[in-house]
């Protein structure tokens, strides 16, 4: 990895997917491209969406231009698939973004074929290097990465989140590639993801004047779930999971919720922990930055997974704690209101 051309190309994939949204937000705004507020929304105002149009434009443009130039290398050749099937994938979120009433077993199968597809686009040995048989390694990943892409989808319910994480995310995976010299072939595709993301995150904070659509969400999905299993093929599953273990832990466990009650899985709801701080009052700047805080201290207990074996594990257990310190404080924190002198 060359470290300055990397450094250079990831500030410009930043710039880009800044300029890219603005551009993709007057589109949008003339063709009447938007997200109307209903009884399960977490915004007031009609407001564009899909500008994850932009975002992931730039971001497989980037990985492109790595791939190709040489300054990054991939882990097998037969990276190709993951700029393919996250095309694909944006295309057809793109579909449903503007037209609507894609069925969700289409949008399902899309995405199992991209995960699919992508299974062989992973580094040489198996996710979990030989624990499994590979039959099974292979099966058990898809459906983490199946799973990990709607997750990423569902958890996109208030302005900042989604772009918090990626950027997060994506820089941990850098810091990890910069120090953990077998995985050092992710920093370039890690550091361009988190750049776009941050590009677009300076148009949907609170109050977000454009939201990504399922056209960013799905593919920034599929892409941050193949860097990190690559990431954990290397042996480094828990700071694979620490990096993004608010987002797991929040979206499983509402979906174990609503499992359990019997309600529909694939319906918009507001029972997410993070919404749930919202309804009580809390602003959506405020839960962000509370979240990212937290991700931020997993991204350091990620890095000291590295150390050793039982670093890395008591690195998992700290992260576990943190995790549901902040489940706890999102899902029963209270405003208190002013009291007058």
């Amino acid at each position: 990895m060359n470290l300055f051309v990397v450094l250079i190309g990831g500030l410009a994939a930043g710039a880009a997917s800044w300029l890219a949204t603005a551009g993709v937000l007057r589109l949008l705004r003339q063709r009447g491209v938007l997200d109307i507020p209903n009884e399960r929304s977490s915004h007031a105002a009609p407001t564009p969406r899909g500008g994850g149009i932009a975002v992931i434009g730039v971001l497989l443009a980037a990985w492109l231009a790595f791939w190709l130039s040489g300054a990054a290398i991939a882990a097998t050749h037969e990276f190709w698939i993951i700029l393919a099937a996250g095309a694909a994938l944006a295309l057809i979120s793109w579909f449903d973004d503007v037209r609507g009433g894609l069925p969700a077993i289409v949008r399902l199968g899309a995405q199992a074929i991209a995960v699919g597809a992508g299974l062989f686009a992973l580094p040489e040995g198996g996710v979990f290097q030989g624990a499994l048989p590979p039959v099974l390694d292979l099966a058990l990943s898809g459906l983490i990465w199946l799973w990990f892409v709607n997750l990423f989808n569902f958890m996109d319910g208030i302005d900042g989140i989604a772009g918090s994480q990626a950027t997060s995310a994506g820089l941990g995976l850098f810091a990890l590639a910069v120090i953990f010299p077998a995985a050092a072939w992710l920093g370039a595709y890690a550091l361009a993801l988190a750049a776009v993301a941050l590009g677009f995150l300076a148009w949907n904070w609170q109050p977000a004047r454009i939201f990504l659509g399922d056209v960013g969400s799905v593919p920034l999905g599929y892409a941050i779930g193949w860097l990190l299993l690559s990431l954990a093929s290397f042996g480094l599953w828990q700071a694979a999971l620490l990096l993004v273990l608010y987002f797991v832990a929040d979206a499983s466990f509402t979906l174990v919720r609503r499992l359990a009650r019997g309600e529909p899985i694939w319906r918009a709801h507001k029972q997410h922990y993070y919404q749930f701080a919202v309804a009580a009052g809390r602003s959506h700047g405020h839960v962000v930055v509370a979240v990212t805080a937290v991700n931020l201290l997993l991204t350091g207990l990620a890095l000291a997974t590295t150390l050793s074996s039982a670093a890395a594990w008591s690195a998992l257990g700290a992260g576990l704690l943190l995790t549901a310190a902040l489940l706890c404080y999102l899902r029963f924190a209270i405003i208190r209101p002013a009291h007058a002198d």
